[in-house]
Order: structure tokens, then C-alpha cells, then sequence
């Protein structure tokens, strides 16, 4: 079995200042380590989105692959911190809000992520002691 079927990947913009923060979030917080993450922008995020039929070639949401499904937006990360456990799994009781009403505010800081928290011009690089857990640099 290999890393994208034993472990939940987080699929993220790599350029997106939010997003990368959001990652170094995961990595202090998942004590298990049970998470890997690839940029979207990578061949391998690619090519998992292109197995479930995803196209959003927007970029604009979060991806979280486990168990054979794929989850965005919202669920990813009411699913991402479920499985990080602890205090923060009980975030997940947000799921009994409406899918579309948690989308939106999602899609509104998402939509202004860049103009909040900025850009760089390049991928973000983990720290040598995360690298591991990154299975595609883009």
C-alpha cells in the first residue's frame, strides 16, 4: 500500500500565503502524522483530482483525499479536523449547518486570499523534518 492509499493527502495552493500557513498549521497539530500534501499545482494533485473527475482548474479550495473519497471546501476541512482529533475534532459537529451556507463563507475568504494574506512567486518548502510528508513538490 502506498502513501496516497494509506494516508489522507491535503491537496493546497502552494503559491497561496493562507494556504501554506494553513499546512504548518496541520504539521504542528497532527500528532500522528497521518497527513501528507502535495500542491495543486503538482502532477500528483493532478492526477488524484483527475481520478475522482474533479476539474476545478480554479484552484480555489482546499482538497483533502482519504479513504477513496475527495472532499472540498468546507468538508475538507471539517474532515481534516475530525482526524486530527482532540479538541479540534469537535469542529465536525458544523457539519449540521447546510453544506451550501458553510461553502459560502469559505468561498469568500478563498475568493480574497490572495489580496488578505498575500502571494508567492513560488511553492512553498517544508521544513527537512516535513519533507517526508510532502509527496510532490510542484
Amino acid at each position: 500500500m502506498n502513501d496516497t492509499q494509506q494516508h489522507p493527502i491535503l491537496l493546497f495552493d502552494g503559491v497561496c500565503n493562507l494556504c501554506s500557513g494553513s499546512v504548518q498549521w496541520v504539521l504542528k497539530h497532527d500528532s500522528k502524522g497521518i497527513f501528507r500534501f502535495a500542491p495543486l499545482q503538482s502532477v500528483l494533485a493532478q492526477n488524484l483530482l483527475s481520478t475522482h473527475a474533479y476539474s476545478d482548474t480554479e484552484l480555489g479550495t482546499v482538497v483533502l483525499v482519504a479513504d477513496g473519497k475527495l472532499f472540498t471546501r468546507s468538508d475538507a476541512v471539517l474532515e481534516l479536523l475530525r482526524r486530527i482529533g482532540g479538541f479540534w475534532s469537535l469542529a465536525y459537529g458544523f457539519k449540521i449547518v447546510p453544506r451550501f451556507l458553510r461553502d459560502a463563507a469559505y468561498k469568500a475568504v478563498a475568493g480574497n486570499r490572495y489580496r488578505w494574506f498575500g502571494k508567492s512567486e513560488a511553492c512553498w518548502l517544508p521544513r527537512p523534518e516535513w519533507s517526508a510528508r510532502f509527496l510532490d513538490k510542484a
